[in-house]
């Protein structure tokens, strides 16, 4: 999981996408703190029932449906794939958008993958881009099986691959079509993540699930111009962008033959995932891949300056060894050189590698201070989780007089009991951890995506819906709160993940209320049906916002005395607060 701090200082990152937290214990306080919804309230659907039909009808071992084709082969641009079936969802996996990013092509925009002949395996994963495993000791990191990334596939620079899953091929099924960028910040993580499986939703929806391994850290976003490498390496500090914008176009050149529709795509991403949503809703060369996006606890404001930006480069260069204008030994350079020296500078540096602002590529930043007029007609949904900043904390057994000091060592010791007392009078039984991470989610998180609502919607055109995750999960005992990434199973259908309880019949009510939003939003732009209360669009006067929880309700400025304070204060350094 990401363990770097800030993009640009202030803008959201993420640390991971994903799952788990508060657990069947924590239900009872919950239902008695609840506040009163300031608007629609309405109670979803009951949990469907369990698949248990006959046993004539349910598959009950653990081989594959034999009935039907096993394989299935579609044409690409650039030659044929052989994927499998699966409970009639064709999944293709390791498909290049692209050629290695290795040797003259380190650094550089990514290129055409090399076209092949016969049919190509696209059974198994292929590699992700370097980077370090997930911390073994690390219970939140545990819980989303961050660690999942490194070893499947592989890893190495030949990583510009995606994932398919489709109900149909060359079929003029025209479906909508969800890519997904996963999260990480721009450090971690892998479009190979298991959590981001997408035959479930591919079933669950009849939608086409896409999903992309792209360059990250120094590999896709080194400065090097600005610490004096010649001009051909202009785009080393945005090429982990330029890899997205080249899935894009492989779907849009390619998708109808897996029988989606090319001009209903939608992207999505979940923390470092919602960071780069973000930043493609601001980029002119994205412009027409995309027709709706979601940020999900992501909400990305601002891109790196070129000044920090370029004190990374310099910190990494000089642990390799090797000046910048003498970038062309940077490009022979063994991969795990590079992982090795970004590892060990990583402390120091201050941020993380993260998409520049270089005034060509990207020529303003991607909500600030408006939000950007390339994607003026794209509607868009955002979201946090009620306790998002609870990936980073492990003080779980804080306690009340604990809670007030770290309050006060970081918002002044003048406001610390206001602060405190302002969360209990709402949460009265939520434990000290809980009410930090809330503390911490407001004055960070949730105070960048309220800016990309209220932007967003001040364009007056494309609309943008927020919602607000409040349901918790029983993972490692539900100490997590609704956390970071807890609506990402959701988004994916992926019932059995251990945040939505392991097929839990509460689990998979939520789970069937975000994928029904997800794929009429994917399907329409707007995500109203039957398994939620209406759900409006989001304006800075009535601040509407569907509340994900047990009893679905739309609310007109939840948290809004939360909400006042924090824009009352000074930014956070970071979106944890």
């Amino acid at each position: 999981m990401d363990t770097s701090s800030k993009l640009n200082r202030r803008a959201v990152i993420g640390a991971g996408t994903a799952l788990i937290a508060a657990g069947a214990a924590a239900s009872a306080a919950r239902a008695a703190d609840a506040v009163p919804p300031a608007m629609q309230v309405a109670q979803a659907s009951p949990p469907p029932p369990q698949a248990a039909a006959s046993a004539s009808r349910v598959p009950v071992g653990l081989g594959g449906s034999a009935t039907g084709d096993i394989f299935a082969i579609v044409e690409t641009t650039s030659g044929k794939v052989q994927g499998i079936t699966n409970a009639g969802i064709k999944m293709f996996k390791g498909i290049p958008y692209g050629a290695a990013t290795s040797g003259k092509n380190r650094w550089m925009p990514p290129q055409k993958p090399v076209a092949w002949k016969g049919v190509r395996n696209a059974v198994g994963l292929q590699p992700v881009c370097p980077q370090t495993p997930a911390d073994l000791r690390a219970d939140y990191a545990m819980m989303i099986q961050w660690d999942c990334h490194v070893g499947p596939g592989g890893m190495d620079e030949d990583m510009l691959h995606l994932n398919v899953w489709t109900p149909g091929m060359n079929d003029g099924g025209k479906r909508p079509v969800l890519v997904s960028f996963h999260g990480g910040g721009f450090t971690t993580g892998s479009g190979n993540f298991p959590g981001y499986d997408g035959a479930q939703m591919a079933r669950f929806g009849n939608v086409v699930v896409v999903t992309v391994t792209h360059r990250l850290a120094s590999y896709g976003y080194l400065n090097l111009v600005d610490v004096g490498a010649p001009a051909e390496f202009a785009h080393a500090g945005v090429c982990g962008i330029m890899d997205l914008v080249a899935s894009l176009e492989w779907v849009r050149d390619n998708i109808e033959r897996f029988g989606g529709d090319p001009s209903r795509v939608m992207i999505f991403g979940q923390s470092g995932g919602g960071a780069k949503t973000s930043v493609m809703l601001g980029n002119p060369q994205a412009k027409g891949l995309f027709h709706r996006a979601a940020v999900q606890s992501g909400s990305a404001l601002k891109l790196a300056t070129r000044e920090d930006s370029a004190k990374m480069a310099d910190a990494l260069l000089k642990k390799l060894g090797i000046s910048a204008k003498n970038a062309k030994a940077l490009q022979s350079l063994p991969w795990q050189d590079i992982l090795t020296a970004q590892t060990a500078v990583a402390p120091s540096i201050g941020g993380q590698f993260a998409p520049v602002l270089d005034g060509t590529y990207f020529p303003h930043h991607p909500f600030d201070p408006v939000a950007p007029p390339e994607s003026a007609d794209v509607p868009i949904i955002i979201s946090t989780m009620m306790e998002d900043a609870a990936l980073r904390l492990t003080n779980w057994d804080l306690d009340e007089a604990g809670l007030v000091k770290i309050v006060g060592a970081r918002y002044g010791a003048d406001k610390a009991e206001q602060i405190v007392a302002m969360y209990r009078k709402a949460w009265p039984s939520k434990t000290p951890y809980l009410i930090q991470a809330q503390i911490f989610t407001d004055s960070g998180f949730r105070r960048s995506a309220y800016a990309q609502g209220e932007r967003k919607s001040a364009l007056g055109k494309a609309p943008a819906y927020m919602y607000l995750w409040e349901w918790p999960s029983p993972g490692f005992g539900g100490k997590f709160g609704a956390v970071h990434g807890i609506d990402v199973s959701a988004s994916f259908y992926n019932v059995r993940d251990p945040i939505v309880g392991v097929g839990n019949p509460e689990g998979i009510a939520m789970c069937k209320r975000h994928a029904s939003s997800w794929c009429a939003f994917a399907a329409t732009g707007d995500p109203n049906n039957a398994e939620v209360p209406h759900w409006p669009a989001y304006d800075a006067t009535n601040r509407s916002t569907m509340i994900f929880d047990s009893t679905m309700r739309v609310e007109n400025d939840p948290r809004g005395e939360m909400r006042n304070f924090w824009a009352s204060m000074p930014p956070a350094s970071g979106p944890a607060g």
